[in-house]
């Protein structure tokens, strides 16, 4: 019936739209109603059509008798009454949907989960909320079991699904919570901390829609195979405008792909480089040991002393501008010192009287020295014009800087800064940021070149409206009642005309946001958190002057080295202790087998940490075999093979140390040519070859954890990244333990 309903207000919209697209002409007016009836009745098919996606997923039978219907995207009836046929799940109405149970049925008699492939309805489960029945623990009971159980126990694709379907009490109160302010969400292996931060991206773009539509909201990854993964996440929540990128991508224009050790990434993440950038800036800002001599034509040899050079040098630094900002000021001070010269030559009372020269002769020389080609040389020596991108690629290949930038870092370190050109790395982005903030951007030439671009726009608007003003009779009346027909000269002028260009030319608010290094995004979001280091956080907070922050994470799930070992000491120096800590407590993902393993690994990193209570058990205990060293690749491949026999459904995941990525790789890629491997793997692969790294956020039905010591000896915190490799499994794990 819902679905008849449905069908009949997309064929309304089809056909409406199709109307408005047969009747192009009319008045300015009506061909700009035309244009917004189009769009809105073109939006309506696109809703309508994502019926064919499972669009309803539940209905909640209320005490009063009534009926609503939940589902992924909200819809009316527009054809009387504006009656909801669908309720978002956003939307408050919906909210018992998710927090209800027996022991609080919230107004709510019946829940019904509804489980579809695409039109067909292929499972259902009521849940009757009768309060004689509840059970003193029935506020800690799931809710709709039946659907959670089959949605964890589904393959999985290689790219997430939403959650709209089974949200639990605890996940629905985080992406719910209030938008201002930053919310840490804390959640061990499978308790669904990247479904969390999705669906609060889609719950707080519909709940704060004006806000964010125009500032934006950022969602930082760890990698470019998790964004892949959840890329399909929130579009399938009819969402498309958050703006996704990892660390790697946060700087426009740079596209940072290079590798390095983990030493050297931990080196430029701590909060020292600050102190090391500022030098290097302030290294550029040269005095010489030995006076400057600027040849002129026609006049003797200019001489800049090093007192003179130290004087402007030191008289620019107060005034507190960035380095590229401070230039013009520099350029004043350095040319009013040669033009003092130049005057007192040329200017010379023989007689011993007062210089000749009056100010506008002074300043007449200040305007020939500036545009001096030899003056210009000597500005640019001693006090360049710099990029982010210049700073460090100067400073990183060039031992003798670093040494004058870093004293306070110890000769190996300052070796680990040394390296020549050649691209760059995701720990390089926020030192190109950073180095940003310190040299500013001196951007008149480009506001001169936007006007002359805007000037000649309106030129052209203006030839357009000419053109349009001699092709209209003059005084055409219409005969029916005798009013005048306006035209467009009437109702624009080039300015206006000029608008409506600029803004069916605008590109969407990501768009932009990711162009502009200094937008502000009205919100972000961080998944995976805890691998941030220090630099990479001062980084996001610019990004958000306002604070407005959902991080997720969990800090015992850490492997970088400049990695957050705390909350408190990551956040503190910015918002004090005005953030809030939400905690996952249940893990779905990660069956009671599995996370009994994870939680001896877990117990040797932190005593004091607990694992997340598992939701479910599969009765299918993890496999943990010792194989010759020798025959280590062999069983490998071996083990790989019967595992994705095994799997009707789903996917097969390979950790390996990263050390036997190329070996393992080639070898598996030989005998099972399905298998993905590389620095971004085919997660739609049924057997995909990855690092712990890569393989930070994801799931696979089954994994096959190799080599475990290997993993733990390649990091400080291979304890970390070994409990992350153990909890990536939705039903099986087996572990491989070479042996002497």
């Amino acid at each position: 019936m819902l679905y008849d309903r449905l069908d009949g207000l997309r064929e309304q919209a089809s056909r409406r739209l199709a109307e408005e697209l047969r009747n192009p002409g009319g008045t300015l007016q009506a061909r700009s109603q035309r244009d917004g009836a189009v769009r809105m009745y073109d939006e309506q098919v696109e809703q309508f059509s994502a019926v064919e996606n499972g669009l309803c997923f539940g209905r909640l039978d209320t005490d009063d008798d009534a009926r609503h219907y939940i589902g992924r995207i909200g819809i009316f009836d527009t054809s009387g009454g504006y009656d909801p046929l669908l309720i978002d799940w956003r939307a408050p109405a919906a909210r018992a949907f998710y927090l209800a149970t027996a022991a609080n049925p919230q107004g709510v008699r019946r829940r019904r989960h509804l489980r579809t492939r695409h039109r067909k309805v292929v499972g259902l489960n009521d849940e009757v909320l009768d309060l004689a029945a509840a059970s003193p623990t029935a506020h800690e009971e799931v809710t709709g079991e039946a659907a959670l159980l089959a949605a964890l126990g589904a393959g999985r694709t290689g790219r997430m699904r939403d959650i709209v379907e089974t949200i639990q009490a605890e996940q629905d109160q985080i992406i719910r919570a209030e938008l201002p302010g930053v919310l840490v969400v804390q959640g061990g292996p499978g308790t669904g901390k990247t479904a969390v931060a999705l669906h609060r991206a889609a719950y707080l773009l519909y709940t704060h829609r004006r806000e964010l539509s125009t500032r934006g909201v950022l969602l930082v990854g760890p990698n470019a195979t998790f964004l892949r993964y959840i890329s399909q996440v929130l579009p399938a929540l009819a969402e498309t405008g958050v703006l996704l990128r990892t660390q790697a991508d946060l700087f426009p224009g740079v596209s940072a792909r290079r590798t390095e050790s983990a030493e050297v990434a931990a080196l430029k993440g701590r909060e020292v480089m600050v102190d090391v950038l500022a030098a290097a800036v302030r290294d550029r800002q040269w005095v010489p040991d030995e006076p400057v001599e600027i040849e002129q034509p026609q006049r003797e040899i200019l001489v800049l002393d090093p007192a003179t050079i130290r004087v402007a040098r030191d008289r620019v630094r107060r005034s507190g501008r960035p380095h590229n900002l401070a230039r013009a000021l520099f350029d004043v001070e350095i040319v009013h010192a040669l033009a003092t010269q130049v005057a007192e030559r040329i200017g010379a009372d023989p007689l011993g009287g007062e210089n000749l020269l009056d100010e506008a002769d002074v300043a007449e020389i200040r305007r020939e020295l500036r545009e001096d080609p030899e003056v210009r040389a000597t500005l640019d020596q001693l006090w360049p014009l710099l990029t982010p991108q210049h700073l460090l690629t100067d400073l990183y290949a060039d031992p003798d800087r670093i040494a004058t930038a870093a004293p306070m870092l110890t000769e190996v370190d300052r070796a680990l800064l040394h390296r020549e050109p050649g691209g760059w790395t995701p720990a390089d982005v926020p030192l190109l940021d950073e180095a940003a903030e310190l040299l500013g951007e001196d951007d008149r030439a480009a506001a001169a070149r936007r006007e002359r671009l805007r000037a000649l726009q309106r030129e052209y608007a203006e030839g357009v409206l000419e053109i349009a003003r001699g092709s209209r009779s003059i005084d055409v009346e219409d005969e029916a009642d005798g009013g005048e027909i306006l035209g467009v000269t009437d109702l624009l002028d080039a300015d206006r005309l000029l608008e409506r260009q600029e803004e069916a030319d605008r590109l969407t608010t990501a768009q932009r946001a990711a162009a502009d290094r200094a937008w502000a995004f009205g919100h972000v979001i961080v998944d995976e958190a805890q691998e941030l280091s220090s630099m990479a956080w001062r980084l996001l907070m610019r990004r958000c002057p306002g604070r407005s922050m959902t991080i997720v994470g969990d800090v015992a799930q850490t492997g970088a080295l400049a990695g957050t070992a705390s909350w408190a000491d990551a956040l503190e120096p910015y918002v004090a202790q005005r953030w809030r800590l939400a905690e996952l407590t249940v893990s779905y993902r990660t069956p009671a087998e599995i996370m009994s393993v994870a939680a001896e690994v877990l117990a040797g990193i932190d005593p004091t940490l607990r694992p997340p209570r598992s939701v479910r058990a599969t009765g299918v205990p993890p496999v943990d075999r010792a194989v010759p060293s020798r025959r280590l690749t062999a069983e490998v491949v071996d083990a790989a093979a019967r595992a994705a026999a095994a799997l009707t459904d789903g996917r097969l995941g390979i950790i390996v140390p990263a050390a036997r990525v190329d070996e393992l790789g080639a070898a598996l890629t030989s005998a099972l040519p399905e298998a993905a491997v590389g620095a971004d793997p085919d997660l739609e692969s049924r057997v995909v070859v990855l690092t712990v790294a890569q393989a930070k956020g994801l799931e696979f039905d089954s994994v096959l954890v190799v080599d475990p010591q290997g993993i733990t000896g390649e990091s400080a915190r291979g304890r970390n990244d070994l409990y992350v490799a153990l909890t990536r499994a939705t039903q099986r794990l087996t572990v491989l333990r070479p042996t002497t």
